[in-house]
């Protein structure tokens, strides 16, 4: 029997507490949302407003802010120099919609700066996309290889390729999460400076971005916990060969 990814393999408690952190960051960050998109700001802020604010105070007028379809699908686009805010967001005065909103123009604010990590991230998107593609099928295939003696050292080979592929993955998550920290802290460094946002306000928009931040780390911990899975069982295939 294959030493891997089948029910009934003691590898897969490892994906456990990751999973549950996972789900319970995914449920976090909506209920928290949910909760202080319900508030009105008196700022006389919007979510469109707040980022054009940020923008413009750091000289950014070039960046466009559109709007898009769907909840919570707020991204900042480097390519084409737009912030893209949901429905939920653009013309929402909650200090929920004004703290995700200020969260994108911080990216902005990093690409223009040149923030390290964000650089860093662009630059690995290319190869963590391939290696994202490549890193299951040949895992997949190298433990099929692995069953037949004949072809151990191609199914090892290709087992650990796989490994590497996924690390990309893995490494993708760990740059992410600086960057998106980063730009939650500019945002509610302009927020505060701005004066326009009172303290309830503030610290409503902090626990939102704070629920938020929760997911990369949930992310990151669920690569970790996967990368090491498929270690194990590699470890595990070949050392039954020796």
């Amino acid at each position: 029997m294959l030493f891997g990814l089948f029910m009934g393999d003691w590898t897969l408690l490892i994906l456990l507490p990751a999973m549950i952190f996972s789900i319970m960051a995914q449920i976090k960050v909506k209920t928290t949302f949910d909760k202080y998109n319900k508030t009105r700001s008196y700022s006389g802020l919007d979510g469109a407003s707040a980022a054009r604010m940020i923008l413009d105070k750091n000289g950014l007028y070039h960046v466009r802010i559109e709007r898009v379809h769907g909840h919570l699908t707020d991204h900042f686009d480097p390519r084409d120099n737009v912030i893209r805010l949901s429905d939920s967001t653009y013309n929402s005065d909650s200090a929920a919609a004004i703290g995700v909103a200020a969260h994108e123009a911080g990216h902005a604010v990093q690409h223009a700066v040149g923030y390290a990590p964000i650089k860093l991230r662009a630059a690995i998107i290319p190869v963590t996309r391939v290696g994202s593609a490549l890193a299951m099928p040949l895992f997949l295939i190298g433990m099929l290889l692995t069953a037949f003696t004949y072809n151990a050292k191609i199914g090892e080979a290709c087992m650990l390729a796989g490994i590497i592929f996924f690390s990309m993955s893995t490494l993708f998550q760990l740059v992410t999460l600086p960057t998106e920290f980063n730009a939650s802290s500019r945002a509610m460094s302009a927020l505060e400076e701005s004066g326009r946002l009172g303290k309830t306000d503030l610290a409503a928009s902090r626990k939102v971005l704070s629920a938020a931040a929760m997911t990369y780390v949930a992310a990151l911990a669920t690569s970790l916990a996967y990368l090491l899975r498929f270690i194990i069982i590699f470890m595990g295939a070949s050392g039954r060969r020796k």
